[in-house]
């Protein structure tokens, strides 16, 4: 091979790799580029937010002065406007971040105080969670140069990254000083489940998942990676140990002399302020109410009543749906689909509205057990979701839900949607009632659901008299659960147990009594398992829309 051929192939070699390189150069600045254009986006979105938060905020105060007898709703309100807005302000640092826009202003102050008292804004959290939860800062008062802002969103990741991920046992934080009194030391542990050696090295990821499912809690994926920005912004370095089962350790060292940061990242005419509210922890108060505690609470005696079952792992938005619903229904209430079922297991329902992202079980978990269920596959169930695609709807329709609701929604559309089922029930219950005896035996089709009806209606015949047969007897002779044969009836004739057994009882006395006008009300009573008369002629009057006396002195006359 000559020199020509040689220096040829050495000049085209250098000219693909130049190609590919330059291709790929490109490609990487036009990344960047893209980058730097959503962060700008995502900026833009996140201010164009906070103006019509900050204006809600506003009208719930002048509400509050106007009529302070809400003062329930006005708190939920604005825990959730904050919310948003620690959420949205999350979104924007990481967006400056990325774009390399954060900046740092140190101003000197009790360095050690601070720390102390904004961690201690995290307690209710800690008590809400059953934690032990400790502050030591050694020593207890030092002056410093720190970034407050930047510290509030660094130690509200940190504790409530490690409240979420720790069931039991505690949590603290541990501050102290280098020799030279230059940096300080900050620790944050817990005992908590640990992270798995696999999930270390993505910890700091933006938008990674994690472990939130398998906790029963949810995350953005940006609260460590912007933590991580936070402390590297201030010159200090993080790291973390953990060990599965045991708990996790996140240490910091942050630099708090004046000498280590830049001429423009110092604040020389402001000194930190005790007295301004921690903008990043406003929004965990102790006194919000355990809705499990709250899940039994029955607020009407009517026994009637329908009763619906809300399963919602937003805490807010299920108390929410709870106070509305209250006034109409009877309301029990779940975290997730898990212990949904307990309650649905544990108590007659009529009725469940669910989530469908939820931790634990979600909610198409949940509709997929119950249809599965012969128990309980009559229960009707709206879910509700963020999904807005059209496959999604289709899946939860498949699986047996009977309504879908999007988030957002107005409260008025789930009431109506609940409404709608349960006016279909009632007129079930009204066709039902209307019938005689005879009529609902010879007129029916022979269906699965009528033959149960049937068998139903002749186990009540046969205790007619029998003022104590209730709900559990009349399961056992038709050789079902007391569940399964409330939601079998409820589904057939919008009725619960002892309304069926009422009804019966009811449309046998007018019979009796047509075919006896003689009889004593105190006898008519009697003969169809009534002891107390006076209830007796209650509900035949509630029935028929007429006293039985009355009744039968019109067939005499």
């Amino acid at each position: 091979m000559n020199l020509q051929a040689v220096i040829f192939i050495v000049i085209l070699t250098i000219g693909i790799a130049a190609f590919f390189l330059g291709r790929e150069l490109h490609r990487r600045n036009t990344k960047v580029r893209q980058r730097l254009q959503m962060g700008k986006i995502f900026t833009n979105i996140t201010h164009e937010l906070l103006t019509p938060l900050t204006v809600i905020s506003a009208s719930v105060d002048h509400l509050r002065e106007e009529a302070p007898q809400h003062t329930h709703d006005y708190d939920m309100m604005q825990m959730n406007i904050q919310r948003m807005v620690r959420l949205l302000q999350q979104i924007l640092e990481t967006s400056k971040s990325q774009a390399g826009e954060l900046k740092l202003k140190v101003a000197n102050g009790d360095v050690m105080q601070y720390i102390h008292d904004t961690a201690l804004c995290l307690e209710p959290l800690m008590t809400k969670k059953n934690l032990t939860f400790t502050v030591n800062c050694t020593p207890q008062s030092m002056m410093g140069w720190i970034d407050t802002d930047k510290f509030d969103k660094i130690i509200y990741n940190l504790l409530s990254n490690a409240a979420k991920y720790t069931e039991q046992g505690e949590v603290s934080l541990d501050v102290h000083t280098s020799r030279n009194y230059d940096y300080i030391y900050i620790k944050v542990r817990d005992t908590g489940s640990g992270i798995p050696k696999d999930k270390m090295k993505h910890l700091f990821e933006r938008f990674y998942d994690g472990e939130y499912r398998r906790h029963k809690t949810f995350g953005t994926g940006l609260g460590l990676a912007l933590t991580r920005d936070l402390v590297y912004l201030h010159n200090g370095t993080i790291e973390c140990e953990s060990e599965e089962g045991q708990g996790t350790t996140f240490t910091l060292s942050l630099p708090i002399t004046k000498e280590a940061f830049k001429p423009e990242q110092i604040d020389e005419e402001h000194k930190i302020d005790f007295n301004i509210p921690k903008n990043a922890i406003i929004d965990f108060k102790p006194d919000v109410p355990d809705v499990n505690k709250d899940a039994f609470m029955d607020d009407t005696d009517d026994e009637d009543a329908y009763k619906i079952l809300i399963v919602e792992d937003n805490l807010e938005l299920l108390m929410l749906m709870q106070h509305m619903l209250r006034s109409h229904y009877r309301v029990f209430a779940a975290p997730n689909g898990k212990e949904a079922l307990d309650i649905i297991h544990q108590t007659d329902l009529d009725l469940i509205v669910s989530d469908v992202m939820m931790p634990e079980m979600d909610g198409l978990e949940l509709t997929q057990a119950i249809k599965e269920d012969d128990n309980y596959k009559h229960l009707p169930i709206i879910l509700l979701t963020a999904k807005t695609q059209e496959e999604d709807q289709q899946e939860a329709l498949r699986i047996g839900a009977d309504e879908y609701l999007t988030k957002p929604f107005r409260l008025s559309d789930l009431k109506l949607r609940i409404d709608n089922i349960i006016e279909n029930r009632k007129r079930a219950q009204q066709e039902f009632t209307q019938k005689s005896n005879e009529d609902i035996g010879k007129d029916e089709a022979p269906t699965p659901e009528q033959e149960f009806l049937k068998r139903a209606m002749a186990c009540v015949h046969d205790h007619l008299d029998d003022a104590s047969y209730d709900r559990d007897a009349f399961a056992a002779d038709m050789g079902a659960s007391p569940s399964t044969l409330y939601n079998k009836l409820r589904a057939i004739t919008g009725m619960n147990v002892s309304t069926f057994i009422r009804d019966i009882r009811m449309k046998e006395a007018y019979k009796l009594a047509e075919s006896n006008p003689n009889l004593r009300v105190n006898e008519l009573a009697y003969r169809v398992g009534f002891q107390d008369p006076k209830y007796f002629s209650t509900c035949f009057k509630k029935q028929f829309g007429m006293q039985p006396k009355e009744f039968m002195e019109g067939l005499k006359s």
